[in-house]
């Protein structure tokens, strides 16, 4: 009999179609109360296969005696207790560096679409304000100074994207990143206070939460502006929300937000703030290939070899 499996959100129809192919795929998703669907099968389910953002409670690993391994379709796991899975024995990978370079794309696009007023800019024209009209001047990009709150694979690819714009780079982490090359800055308000960009590159969980907070945007300060491609739970959300209403900083360009898919009334009226629907990893190819990753950690964890990207 095949595996069967929880599917805790929705993939590409490809995706979801190959899973169908070598598994017994149960939706959760689909579920307006999933008591009754867990009661039922349960008992039998083998793998859950999620996203970095949804990840897989205490609760509903509990609920799944015979589990083996929480598949992630992405690169966090700030969603999964880590220490509760291994206590388990439970198996979690993830789907590192193919999504580096669009996660770091993103973020130079965030950086250029607020600081030039892209977006605001498209609404101008679509709603035929042109004619009698003007806009506001943008900002310049290159030559500015930009800060990154982590550097691993998404700061580093920040970084070389940066670089290319003539950018003066520092960073906060840690610790400092033997071989980078960049100023390090031991906190982060010390790396805002210094950058004209700040970019949020950490990882999420309780050691990053709300590490941008009021302090650090108001070392940012007004002319600053702040981008958010990693975890809406590393910003203080309404923190950010003050100092943007208030011009304490200048814009925001925001992938991630605290209670994703909810996103802060004002947050959305802001002409200074550009939204995305937590797409920096949303390109065929890498959602192609972030599935690869799970398809074949799955396919090693029931063939009773090691999954290829486990990290715990």
């Amino acid at each position: 009999m095949k595996p069967e499996i929880l599917l805790i959100e929705p993939m590409m129809p490809e995706v979801e179609a190959r899973l169908e192919a070598a598994y017994q795929v149960h939706r959760l998703f689909q579920e307006r109360d999933p008591k009754p669907l867990l009661e039922r099968v349960g008992a039998h389910i083998r793998a859950i296969v999620t996203g970095g953002g949804s990840g897989a409670s205490n609760e509903l690993i509990e609920a799944l005696p015979a589990l083996e391994i929480i598949a992630i379709n992405g690169i966090g796991t700030d969603a999964v207790d880590l220490e509760r899975a291994r206590s388990r024995r439970v198996r979690v990978t993830t789907t590192p560096e193919v999504l580096t370079d669009d996660v770091a794309d993103m973020a130079i696009a965030l950086m250029l679409a607020v600081a030039r007023r892209l977006c605001a800019n498209d609404r101008f024209v679509r709603e035929g304000r042109w004619p009698g009209g003007s806009v506001p001047l943008g900002r310049k990009v290159s030559g500015k100074r930009l800060g990154i709150i982590g550097l691993g694979r998404v700061g580093r690819a920040i970084a070389r994207r940066a670089e290319g714009f003539g950018m003066t780079i520092g960073y906060t982490d840690l610790r400092p990143v033997e071989g980078a090359g960049y100023r390090y800055y031991p906190t982060v308000a010390e790396v805002a206070r210094e950058a004209d960009f700040l970019v949020v590159a950490a990882s999420g969980g309780v050691g990053s939460r709300g590490i941008v907070n009021a302090g650090v945007l108001d070392a940012l300060g007004p002319e600053g502006v702040l981008v958010n491609v990693a975890r809406g739970s590393v910003v203080d959300e309404p923190a950010l929300v003050a100092a943007l209403s208030e011009r304490r900083v200048a814009g925001a360009g925001l992938d991630v937000f605290a209670h994703e898919p909810e996103v802060p009334a004002a947050l959305r009226e802001m002409q200074q703030v550009v939204l995305q629907p937590h797409q920096a990893s949303a390109t065929l190819e890498t959602r192609r290939a972030m599935a690869d990753l799970v398809l074949r950690n799955l396919e090693a964890q029931f063939a009773g070899r090691e999954p290829p990207t486990a990290v715990v």
